[in-house]
């Protein structure tokens, strides 16, 4: 802990570090649970994404408090028995299931146009209603569920306007803020880095991500065909080990620090946003070839089954590319000699510090594709 001001306190991530294997074992899907009525919205973009993500934890994570994991209040013409919920035990806030899925203290949330990972600042676990990992997942499922609700994004009709992440970012922040107020009181802080899938209105036509970042989570996108990162996130400090982050105490606000941009990309371009426990542990120049390698692999026929051509990734190759992305990462993390991102930046600090940085691992693997019909 560290002081910002007099009257802002808020946290950096160095904790003590422990190197003790895990038997853990990596999670992994394709998308993310949606309720009902956002799997049957009609997609109006032209454009989508063929996705995959997998996740490692270094601890488990802890269950989220009431009210947030009850299924929401029914109504007087509900049958008097509960039995049919009472073994349902997903997240839900203000009567919705809570979107995404948690993995430590990080959030992840995958769909067809909208892809996200947050890291919940670690060190609340230490502190009195303190819950990194239910800041980290609220504001990634008010965020998605702003993006479903403007119709810049939901409509291909709504070709004057563009849509906002910083502002959906922003009411996000606010209803998390709201969420966990009194009497649900729960403190914590959260990095937020998320890809929205849109398209140029205007010709030729082509597919357009707006990348929005505040803190140290990374989105790349990376062409394939041309074997090279096209574009990366930059990340945001306060100080080493302490990004910009969302939450209890922090100055920080999507509206004055939160930075997007607008990426021309191309089909089968590979688009990645993951929690810093990948890049604090792969330099940069190994998880671009971690990529290619694993598409080279998908192509040949290793990975597991396809649902489709399994040219460029397709057909399920991106889950193949996010397992071996996070294996890679957790032989790093888990190895108290190896050098690492981290232990070089934490050495020009003039700390000493060696090998890899035991932390939550979460990758989620887009493959930009143009929808049929």
């Amino acid at each position: 802990m560290r002081t910002a001001t007099a009257s802002r306190i808020f946290l950096s991530r160095t904790q003590p570090r422990r190197w003790l294997a895990s038997s853990a074992e990596t999670s992994a899907g394709t998308k993310t649970p949606l309720p009902e009525e956002a799997l049957n919205q009609k997609a109006k973009s032209p454009f989508y994404f063929d996705t995959g993500y997998a996740l490692f934890a270094k601890r488990p994570s802890r269950p989220f408090p009431p009210p947030f994991l009850s299924p929401p209040s029914g109504s007087f013409s509900d049958p008097l028995s509960t039995h049919h919920r009472s073994r349902d035990r997903r997240q839900w806030v203000n009567g919705e299931m809570i979107r995404g899925i948690t993995n430590g203290d990080d959030a992840v949330l995958v769909g067809e146009n909208f892809i996200g990972a947050n890291d919940g600042v670690g060190a609340w676990a230490t502190r009195p209603k303190g819950h990194a990992a239910l800041w980290s997942r609220l504001i990634l499922h008010f965020w998605a569920l702003e993006t479903e609700r403007d119709a810049s994004v939901t409509s291909i009709a709504a070709e004057s306007s563009e849509p906002n992440p910083v502002q959906y970012l922003q009411k996000a922040y606010e209803q998390t803020i709201k969420a966990t107020s009194s009497p649900n009181e729960w403190n914590g802080t959260t990095t937020a880095c998320a890809a929205l899938l849109h398209y140029n209105s205007k010709e030729p036509g082509g597919p357009l991500l707006y990348v929005t970042n505040l803190g140290d989570s990374q989105c790349l996108v990376v062409r394939p065909k041309q074997e090279e990162i096209i574009y990366k996130t930059t990340e945001q400090w306060h100080w080493f080990d302490c990004p910009r982050q969302l939450g209890t105490n922090s100055p920080d606000t999507p509206k004055e620090n939160a930075v997007m941009d607008k990426v021309d990309i191309e089909e089968n371009d590979v688009v990645l946003t993951m929690s810093d426990g990948v890049v604090d542990n792969l330099w940069e120049h190994e998880v671009l070839e971690n990529i290619l390698e694993s598409i080279r692999k998908w192509e040949s026929g290793e990975g597991g089954e396809a649902s489709e051509d399994r040219t460029g990734g397709a057909g399920g190759g991106m889950l193949f590319v996010a397992e071996e992305l996070v294996k890679a990462a957790r032989v790093i993390a888990e190895d108290p000699y190896a050098e690492s991102p981290f232990m070089e930046r934490a050495i020009e600090e003039g700390l000493a510090m060696e090998g890899g940085k035991l932390d939550d691992i979460s990758v989620v693997a887009a493959l930009c594709k143009r929808r049929n019909g």
